[in-house]
C-alpha cells in the first residue's frame, strides 16, 4: 500500500487534503482487494475529516473500523475521543482530549493545527 500521498500531505502540512486524500486511497486498495485493515493510518483519517470538520464522515470512518484496531490502538481511540466531544460541542472537552495523550510523531502537528484551528473557531464564535 502506498501511502507517498498521505506523507507528501502531511510534509507539505496540506491538511485539508488529507482526508479527500486517505478516503480515496482506501477505496483504491479496497476495490484492489488489498488487504489494508492492520496498516491503515485510522488516527490519521479520523483526524483529518475533523480537521475539515466533517463529523460525519468521521463516523462512519469509525463505524467501519475494525474493533480489534480499535482495541489495540490507543491513539485511534483517543482520536475518537476528540470526535465524540466535537459531536456534543463540547470545545473544553475537545481540548482536553488532545492534551490527555502523547501524540505519535506522526500525528503532532495535525493534532497541534487542529487545536489551533479550533480554538480559532471558538474565539470567532464568540464575537
Amino acid at each position: 500500500m502506498d501511502l507517498s500521498k498521505v506523507r507528501m500531505a502531511l510534509a507539505s502540512k496540506s491538511y485539508d487534503k488529507l482526508a479527500h486524500i486517505c478516503d480515496n486511497l482506501m477505496l483504491q486498495v479496497a476495490a484492489d482487494a488489498i488487504a489494508y485493515e492492520e496498516d491503515w493510518p485510522y488516527a490519521l483519517h479520523l483526524l483529518s475529516h475533523f480537521y475539515v470538520n466533517d463529523i460525519n464522515s468521521a463516523r462512519f470512518l469509525w463505524k467501519s473500523i475494525p474493533s480489534s484496531i480499535k482495541e489495540s490502538q490507543p491513539q485511534v481511540a483517543a482520536v475518537w475521543k476528540i470526535g465524540q466531544r466535537l459531536w456534543l460541542r463540547d470545545y473544553t472537552g475537545v481540548h482536553e482530549a488532545i492534551r490527555a495523550f502523547d501524540w505519535s510523531e506522526d500525528l503532532q502537528d495535525l493534532v497541534a493545527a487542529f487545536s489551533g484551528k479550533q480554538a480559532f473557531m471558538i474565539f470567532v464564535s464568540l464575537f
